[in-house]
């Protein structure tokens, strides 16, 4: 999920998932799967930049829990015996 600020200023979460296209024409038009268009005052490059911050942190295992502003007691508790995800880079394909 994304954050960004519709035209007319009022702010909305995205799920970028569902991003196909995104085009400046001046403004920033984003084309979803669903067929529906958004109009953002972000440029392209800032939304593209926002979309591999969310991808990165999410493989990377740094995105452990998806509530904005969560308490740690609200965040789901690692599985008994499981270790947390690494996230100091190694490939974990080595394994």
């Amino acid at each position: 999920m994304i954050h960004l600020t519709r035209l007319n200023r009022i702010p909305l979460v995205l799920n970028a998932d569902l991003i196909e296209t995104i085009e400046a024409t001046p403004d920033t038009v984003i084309s979803l799967t669903t067929g529906q268009k958004l109009v953002v005052l972000e440029p392209a490059e800032e939304v593209v930049r926002r979309v591999l911050e969310f991808r990165r942190a999410i493989h990377s295992g740094t995105l452990l829990c998806p509530r904005l502003l969560a308490e740690p007691e609200e965040c789901p508790a690692q599985p008994a015996g499981s270790d947390p995800p690494e996230t100091h880079g190694e490939d974990r394909r080595a394994s």
